[in-house]
């Protein structure tokens, strides 16, 4: 074994100085610790050799050479990523079954909808397709030259790989993975409700040669970023929460402003409360930190106003923003204001004058939920983020954050962090309270419910509104679908309940892509004191049933039947199917050509069932395994490794 070597170089400029290059002699001893190569057995014709790296290695594509009398040799190339299965690893997750799931299942759920009817759609995560971990590794070259940070020793940082990740996936002006469609229609490009998976869109990105795809909202960044840090080796998962508070500026005070008819008013055509936001977490060590934030870290690729920095937010530190240490590097203030922020609402009369509303208490950070480990089942993890509205060990985070936020504006006038929520004053002596079904089927009438309690002591006079917008998910209104106004007299002590159908013809036209619905009550008394009450509810798409055939077999052509029973009393027209399965067909195919069936025609109601065909649809499944251990073949070009395990 005399003057025998192994070197290997990493990056397109590597060299000894930024330490991107390593040169260590083939002994019988490996070192676990460190680049080292240990000669396993020794033939006339072949020796077989076993290379050890070291668990804080620059993750990347390394060539790996062998030096013998002045001589080099290209033994091949690999890819070295992080190994969550390694103890000495950042990322080092110690549940298996996690691993499995935050690692290597490729199927997944991403959560939306409103906090009280939570919806689930099934993503395909294709972190193991071909072609995926070499567009993994081109979007960090990207990024780091955006950045004007070359250095790929840093690749070894896990915060490092999801802060320019995270820059990568939205927040990059010029480069950056999707474009955020906002509130616009797509007709330029694909709407971010009809993506299936994370691969075509990497792959559309390749193909548009860097330029941003069109078109994704959060959960999109959110899908598409847990694909890309899983490829990576980072434990990672999507992360749902409801009713959140958004370009806040880290300030729970959160006010919004409604007409007298209760649309939400958005002159920037933003809104600070949207019905559900999407992000990330992802696990790892944080030596940066104290140890008791290591753990899930939340990452949010979804850009906000910020006062400084990236507009991006995150790796912050779950346990963070739970105990309200809103000093904690990596954007925990915001993470943590839009989980606990109070909303105050007020009405823009027709005087131009601003009056306040009186409402039941809005907290946002609602149900926030992830797919549990396993399963298709939902996990609420609120708990991880927040103690329970009201309870005692709420009430010392809250009261430590704002004597926080009095320290640091004191001693920064240029930072207005977060200022303590006021109340109103006046005592509350008319209740109101709105209710309706959290779902709807569309085509369905939806039913309102409002009682009027009053508790003045006197008789009152009262006027009530009642409206229905439809929405985007981000909370900005798409237009007034409904309105009526009603006048009351209510006694004291008495309750008043009213009951009225909207029907499915009034806001079936104008629902906007995330089918979201916003009712409202106002009521003003005599006394002109306004209350004010809303319900935000989800139309739900009839289901599509899939049927596969009773026997299938293996690598043979299979027919699977979708079907969809039309709720409405018109016929659907210009019907389009999209379809994607991993291992079963190629990329998402879209099929336009349907059979009708007319059900029920003896009724005024028409019932259309869609029957689609999928001819020789292969059964053949991707046997690609992912796991601990890893055999080098240096005949193949680019093979993904774990760090500490050659």
């Amino acid at each position: 074994m005399s003057g025998k070597c192994i070197s290997f170089a990493a990056g397109p400029q590597y060299s000894k100085a930024d330490r991107t290059q390593v040169k260590f002699p083939v002994s019988s001893l490996g070192d676990q610790k460190q680049w080292s190569a240990k000669l396993e057995e020794q033939h006339p014709y072949f020796w077989t050799i076993s290379v050890n790296t070291p668990a804080n290695a620059p993750i990347g594509q390394y060539d790996l050479f062998l030096h013998a009398s002045k001589v080099y040799c290209l033994l091949g190339k690999f890819i070295l990523l992080f190994n969550p299965w390694c103890r000495d690893d950042l990322v080092f997750l110690p549940n298996e079954a996690q691993r499995q799931e935050y690692i290597l299942n490729q199927d997944g759920v991403i959560y939306w909808g409103t906090e009280n009817e939570i919806l689930a759609q099934p993503w395909d995560f294709g972190q193991f397709d071909v072609g995926i971990v070499d567009i993994c590794f081109r979007l960090l070259d990207i990024g780091e030259g955006y950045q004007q940070d070359k250095d790929q020793t840093q690749r070894k940082n896990p915060i490092y790989i999801c802060r320019t990740v995270a820059a990568m996936i939205n927040c990059n002006l010029s480069r950056k993975i999707l474009t955020e469609s906002g509130t616009r229609e797509c007709y330029d490009g694909t709407p971010p409700s009809k993506w299936l998976g994370s691969s075509s869109i990497l792959q559309q990105w390749v193909t548009l040669q860097g330029q941003p795809v069109r078109y994704g909202q959060c959960w999109v960044f959110a899908a598409v970023m847990c694909s890309v840090l899983r490829c990576l080796g980072i434990p990672t998962r999507v992360v749902t929460g409801f009713t959140w508070a958004h370009n806040t500026n880290s300030n729970p005070n959160v006010n919004e402003y409604y007409d007298e008819d209760g649309t939400l008013l958005t002159p920037d055509k933003s809104a600070r409360v949207w019905t559900f936001h999407v992000w990330n977490e992802c696990w790892m060590a944080r030596t940066d930190l104290l140890p008791e934030y290591s753990g899930w870290q939340a990452l949010d690729a979804t850009c906000q106003k910020k006062i400084e920095g990236p507009s991006f937010c995150g790796p912050a530190p779950v346990q963070a923003i739970k105990e309200g240490d809103v000093e904690v590097d990596y954007d925990v203030c915001y993470f943590f204001a839009a989980m606990n922020a109070k909303c105050k609402v007020w009405i823009h009369m027709a005087d131009d004058i601003l009056k306040p509303a009186f409402i039941c208490t809005k907290y946002t950070g609602n149900n926030i939920s992830t797919k549990s480990v396993g399963s298709e089942r939902c996990e609420d993890i609120t708990h991880n983020y927040k103690y329970p509205e009201g309870s005692l060990p709420e009430k010392k985070v809250l009261d430590k954050v704002y004597r926080k936020i009095k320290t640091l504006q004191a001693i920064s006038s240029r930072r207005e962090i977060i200022s303590v929520p006021p109340g109103l004053e006046e005592r509350v002596n008319l209740f109101i309270h709105l209710q309706s079904k959290s779902s709807l089927i569309l085509g369905q009438d939806i039913p309102l419910s409002i009682e009027m309690f009053n508790y003045s002591g006197r008789e009152k006079s009262t006027h009530l509104v009642l409206g229905v917008q439809s929405l985007h998910y981000n909370g900005v209104p798409i237009m007034q679908l409904w309105k009526e106004k009603f006048n009351f007299i209510i006694r004291n002590n008495e309750v008043n309940t009213l009951q009225v159908f909207v029907p499915y013809s009034w806001y079936g036209k104008e629902l906007g892509e995330n089918r979201l619905l916003r009712l409202t009550a106002t009521v003003r008394d005599e006394d002109s004191y306004i209350y004010f009450a809303q319900e935000e509810i989800s139309i739900c798409d009839p289901p599509l049933t899939i049927e596969f055939p009773e026997n299938v077999v293996l690598y043979q052509p299979s027919t699977v039947k979708i079907s969809l029973l039309n709720p409405l009393t018109e016929p659907l027209e210009k019907c389009v199917i999209v379809v994607g399965g991993r291992g079963l067909i190629y990329r998402q195919r879209k099929y336009r050509s349907v059979q009708t069936e007319q059900l029920n025609g003896k009724t005024n109601t028409t019932q259309a069932r869609e029957i689609l065909a999928l001819e020789k649809l292969s059964t053949r499944m991707n046997r690609q395994h992912r796991g601990r251990k890893r055999t080098l073949q240096l005949k193949d070009p680019g093979i993904p490794l774990l760090r500490d395990n050659i």
